[in-house]
């Protein structure tokens, strides 16, 4: 999980932001427009509307060490689900 940033503003809504989610089992990808002001709640029910209410909770989440994903917001949510969060190393090749 992570953000792609710095979009030509598009849409009725002007979203300029991407939050890219990959399956790695199926390896689809889900593409959520949103943009770059959104509060982690907003990012939150974006998940939760488009991610888990379809394909369910997820048993982990590797994502970046992200401000937006290390919040105490997204650990309690982590805390709930039951999900573990792991982070990406820095500079991996």
């Amino acid at each position: 999980m992570g953000w792609v940033t710095g979009l030509v503003p598009g849409g009725k809504e002007s979203f300029n932001t991407c939050l890219v989610i990959v399956d790695r089992y199926s390896k689809s990808v889900r593409c959520l427009p949103c943009h770059k002001e959104d509060a982690a709640m907003d990012t939150s029910l974006l998940f939760w509307n488009n991610i888990i209410s379809i394909c369910g909770i997820p048993k982990t989440i590797i994502s970046d060490r992200d401000p937006s994903f290390t919040l105490e917001l997204w650990t309690n949510i982590y805390d709930i689900l039951g999900t573990k969060c792991a982070f990406s190393t820095a500079y991996h090749p």
